[in-house]
């Protein structure tokens, strides 16, 4: 999934979802600086998102077309909760979308090299793109 189409996605998951009262783009949201996100607001405040993308294994810019790769979801634990922190909660919410493209979800605050400063996501899909998406 290219960050384009992936930052459509979770706008559409977050706009949906009871716990974000309101969604943007980072350029709705006056972000100059990072061309990709998307802006988050639950009760714990807005969250801004930077989403950068890496393509399939093997694939190149040119001519590579967006195709869907279905697989198992990942497993949906918990739901997003209002007062989740929002690396959680993005996760949350990603996982709760049970969408078959998705292969993993990684939370680098948990991760085994977890910096103390250093949140966001590593999405791989089942075509083996990646989708990294970090707190601004």
């Amino acid at each position: 999934m290219r960050p384009q189409r992936f930052q459509s996605f979770v706008i559409d998951l977050a706009t949906n979802h009871p716990t974000a009262t309101k969604v943007q783009t980072l350029a709705e949201s006056g972000e100059t600086k990072t061309p990709g996100g998307v802006a988050i607001t639950t009760s714990t405040g807005v969250s801004r998102w930077g989403i950068v993308g890496q393509l399939p294994d093997g694939a190149k810019h040119d001519g590579f077309e967006d195709a869907p790769v279905s697989g198992d979801p990942v497993t949906p634990g918990d739901a997003p909760q209002a007062a989740d922190a929002p690396e959680a909660w993005l996760a949350a919410l990603l996982a709760h979308s049970q969408s078959p493209e998705i292969a993993s979800i990684e939370r680098w605050s948990t991760s085994e090299d977890a910096r103390p400063d250093y949140f966001g996501l590593t999405v791989r899909f089942h075509n083996t793109a990646r989708v990294f998406v970090r707190l601004l």
